[in-house]
């Protein structure tokens, strides 16, 4: 019997369209003689959708899900059950909306309120099987200032950077702008907790980074600021497994990357010079950088407790190498980087899915329950003088 797999996609982020993307790619990719895949679209607003038609990228075009349905989530039994909101009008005369199971979730989400652990953590608490990782290696990866505060501590390098709350700039504007810039010019402006180039602003002097501050503040309570480093090529790697079963993909440079890719330049722009948007892969870089790129993704995918598969950037400026930050949750799956490695779209998902059910197994073992019926063994209640 073909096990059920639900991907989940879009979501209450603004990296809504990137995941249906993604899923849309899972989706058409995944080897359909084992699994039984569906989709299930969270709508900007929240709400739960299943159906046919969204398995279809030209509906999401044209906004028009004819057959789809809201559903609301419930677990039974290790599974996500999704039954139909009780809303729906059903008889002997119309529609019929079934309940679906899903034995093993795997969420194609990117940003906020999904991919930050979010999701991960309802599926947890009902011993689900969900792809990538736990609630810890979501929101960790999610947020940019922790995710440097946990690879500091296990000595990966880091550029130069500060952060703050966007509650704290309004009456600490002077203090805050004068702990940037003793960073030094030029800087890097990020919300702490977005994906895809959005929100990120390069300051080269002081009235660009007020602008750039209050761009990020749009985004995002909490600020991160980075020494940008000149002359640097992107190189990213990708780290497949759990635990210490681990595997580093090949290594990629973006070519005609600078700073940072924009997100128009990432998902919508159609460039006339071709290469703009190609990959180089490997990255043309000598041995012994490659090797140290290996070692660091491996040691950044464990630090944050990832499993699955997930892509950890780099800045290298010739000399130096730099974690730049991991994505537990890759646009693409990051599968163009384990092709040359023998390892295809379709193999990566098993592989992925496959991990999850280890890290439930795992989860399975340990006791959560300490039955030494305290409640019966305590006094009668508080005390009153």
């Amino acid at each position: 019997m073909k096990k059920s797999i639900g991907i989940i996609i879009g979501g209450k982020s603004v990296e809504h369209e990137v995941s249906i993307i993604s899923g849309l790619q899972v989706l058409d990719n995944i080897d359909k003689d084992i699994y039984e895949p569906m989709i299930i679209y969270i709508q900007k607003d929240g709400k739960w959708y299943i159906g046919k038609s969204l398995h279809d990228i030209s509906n999401y075009k044209a906004k028009k899900f004819e057959g789809a349905y809201e559903v609301l989530p419930g677990f039974k039994d290790g599974k996500l059950v999704l039954y139909p909101h009780p809303e729906l009008k059903q008889g002997l005369f119309g529609k019929k909306y079934e309940t679906a199971e899903v034995e093993v979730v795997f969420p194609a989400v990117h940003g906020t309120n999904v991919e930050d652990g979010a999701l991960h953590g309802m599926f947890q608490m009902n011993n689900v099987a969900c792809a990538f990782g736990s609630v810890l290696s979501s929101s960790v990866g999610m947020d940019k200032v922790v995710m440097k505060q946990v690879f500091q501590s296990n000595n990966l390098p880091v550029v130069d950077y500060t952060w703050f709350y966007r509650s704290s700039y309004e009456g600490e504007k002077e203090e805050i702008i004068e702990r940037i810039e003793k960073i030094g010019y030029p800087l890097i402006v990020k919300p702490a907790n977005l994906g895809s180039s959005i929100g990120i602003s390069k300051a080269k002097n002081k009235e660009e980074l007020l602008v750039s501050v209050e761009v990020a503040m749009a985004y995002d309570r909490k600020i991160i600021v980075e020494k940008c480093i000149e002359n640097v090529r992107e190189i990213n790697c990708a780290v497949m497994g759990y635990e210490n079963d681990l595997t580093a993909s090949l290594c990629e440079e973006p070519v005609g990357w600078k700073e940072f890719l924009t997100y128009e330049d990432k998902y919508v722009n159609k460039k006339k010079d071709a290469s703009e948007s190609k990959r180089r892969i490997p990255a043309d870089i000598p041995d012994e950088i490659t090797e140290s790129i290996k070692k660091y993704a491996k040691e950044s995918f464990k630090s944050v407790d990832c499993c699955g598969n997930a892509r950890i950037d780099f800045l290298y400026d010739g000399n130096n190498i730099y974690v730049n930050e991991i994505n537990t949750i890759p646009g693409s799956i990051a599968f163009y980087l384990w092709e040359g490695m023998g390892i295809n779209f379709t193999d990566l998902i098993t592989k992925i899915i496959e991990f999850a059910e280890v890290q439930k197994d795992q989860r399975k073992i340990n006791i959560v329950s300490y039955d030494i019926d305290l409640l019966n063994k305590m006094g009668g209640g508080s005390k009153h003088k």
